[in-house]
């Protein structure tokens, strides 16, 4: 499958929040990354207080036809704290995660045989870093079709670390999501759902993700599993200039914020992650019309079906 025409609002929920305003390593929020959708290793999650989670749970819709396959795509950052040594070790504010984008891509895989049987795919990024997909699927009496998925975080843990995050995180999965695509069939939207498949959608249990048809509307060959909460189709705004990660993408707002920083506080930015550093050299070369455009704009609304009362 071909996911082209979701990558940026993908890459998007790949990295909201990862790094905040001012952007700099001496930020405290920048010294403990959170980001939506992580899932940590087993023993830490199930001992802070409340536990956090360790995976999550998907099920949707889906109207068969003939041949039907299904590519799966997941997708996450593995946070990699930087080696501190010699003078670093004296000033905590120089610790600073980066992170590898990590994705595992299953595909053709097929109904029928998922009807039949569940299928559990391991996934293993580094020696440290696990997780297991199980996948299943169930015909329901409306014709439609329900897909069970489940993605844990397997990844091994010593008892002494269960209590600290800095050591658990390296192992975790953050902004965990997945892409769905489908061929010989179209998903059914769970937010919009035809009247004959309003109690299935309504059925349908989701912890820790928020499926969404993605693509080209109405285009319903590929769905987002997210862990933030979208409409159908969502998209990038045409008029951003860029990303700013700070789980509010209020560019005009940021943007002014960036350029009142000191010669200093840019300094910071430039040294510290490369993206803080594009974001940085961007903001700075953008022209009077971009930054017009930043200042807002009114789209039309989609109409929702239903009963608005």
């Amino acid at each position: 499958m071909n996911f082209t025409s979701v990558e940026k609002i993908a890459a998007a929920v790949l990295y909201e929040g990862y790094i905040l305003y001012p952007y700099r390593p001496t930020a405290i929020k920048n010294r403990h990354r959170w980001n939506f959708g992580t899932l940590y290793p087993r023993i830490y999650a199930e001992a802070q207080r409340p536990p956090e989670p360790f995976s999550l749970v998907s099920e949707c819709l889906l109207l068969p036809g003939h041949s039907v396959s299904l590519d799966i795509k997941v997708s996450f950052l593995q946070l990699l704290p930087q080696p501190r040594t010699g003078s670093d070790l004296a000033d905590p504010s120089l610790d600073w995660e980066e992170a590898i984008e990590r994705t595992s891509d299953h595909c053709n895989l097929s109904l029928t045989a998922l009807l039949t049987k569940p299928l559990r795919l391991h996934i293993k990024t580094t020696a440290e870093l696990a997780a297991s997909l199980t996948v299943s699927a169930q015909m329901l009496p409306s014709g439609a079709c329900k897909l069970h998925l489940e993605l844990e975080n397997i990844s091994p843990l010593s008892n002494a670390a269960e209590s600290r995050r800095d050591e658990a995180l390296p192992q975790s999965l953050v902004s965990a999501h997945l892409l769905f695509g489908l061929t010989g069939g179209e998903f059914i939207s769970l937010l919009e759902p035809s009247d004959l498949y309003s109690a299935d959608a309504k059925a349908c249990a989701n912890i820790g993700v928020f499926p969404v048809l993605a693509g080209d509307e109405p285009d319903r060959s590929i769905l987002l599993l997210s862990p933030i909460i979208m409409y159908d189709y969502p998209k990038t705004s045409p008029e951003s200039a860029g990303d700013f990660f700070d789980a509010t993408e209020m560019d005009e707002m940021l943007t002014l914020r960036v350029l009142t920083l000191t010669d200093d506080e840019k300094q910071q930015m430039r040294t510290g992650d490369p993206r803080a550093r594009r974001i940085l050299e961007r903001t700075e070369a953008l022209t009077g019309e971009e930054m017009l455009k930043a200042h807002g704009i009114v789209r039309p609304t989609r109409e929702i079906r239903g009963d608005a009362s």
